[in-house]
């Protein structure tokens, strides 16, 4: 717990991360618990780190300004695209009623799956699919969070927005800098784009994306 406070008061509030709700989740969830216990000494590092099927869990500061940006509250519906080890999950989890998360590594899916409920997320929803399609039986969400790159925004996940809802996404080739968005839908349904930082995720696959 003492790494934790560490981890948040040096490497996320003091980088500009403000929203006292965020803070307090990503001092609540237990990150070393969504990685192999190979790295665990290395679990309150700001730095992404390997979990299974060469995937990567994302460095706690990116996790908490993803989580800022988008406004959740406590009412909320939140869809997460790429549920990994299920970390962003648990974050999103303290911040709103429900997140559903869809991973299209079946092995991933099922490991997240079996975490989240060991360690009592009960508002979370996984789902072992292509992610860019979104979860339509779902939608609309108030917000969303994809967290691997595609080379452009996907349809699909526009379309289950809610007017209001905010998408941060980042978009870019593979294994190179990528670009962090934020868009929003605004009550109409007009879309606004804002570039946020530079990042580097891996790609998302799927049928839709051409990555396989």
């Amino acid at each position: 717990m003492k790494q934790r406070k560490a981890m948040v008061e040096s490497d996320i509030a003091r980088r500009g991360v403000t929203n006292r709700a965020v803070l307090a989740a990503m001092r609540s969830v237990p990150r070393h618990e969504f990685i192999s216990k190979r790295y665990r000494n290395m679990a309150y590092s700001d730095q992404p780190l390997p979990i299974e099927a060469g995937q990567t869990i994302s460095q706690p500061y990116i996790v908490a300004a993803m989580t800022e940006v988008i406004e959740a509250g406590p009412d909320d519906r939140v869809l997460e695209v790429g549920t990994g080890s299920g970390y962003q999950a648990a974050v999103l989890a303290e911040l709103v009623r429900h997140v559903y998360t869809i991973e299209i590594v079946d092995e991933l899916a099922e490991s997240a799956a079996e975490r989240l409920d060991r360690l009592s997320y009960k508002n979370v929803s996984v789902r072992a699919g292509d992610g860019y399609l979104g979860w339509p039986e779902e939608a609309p969400f108030d917000a969303i969070i994809v967290t691997a790159a595609p080379d452009h925004i996907p349809q699909p996940l526009l379309d289950q927005l809610k007017p209001g809802g905010r998408l941060v996404i980042p978009v870019g080739e593979v294994y190179r800098t990528q670009e962090l968005r934020l868009i929003e839908k605004e009550a109409g349904g007009r879309l606004r784009a804002e570039v946020l930082m530079p990042v580097r995720f891996v790609p998302l696959t799927g049928e839709h994306t051409g990555r396989r």
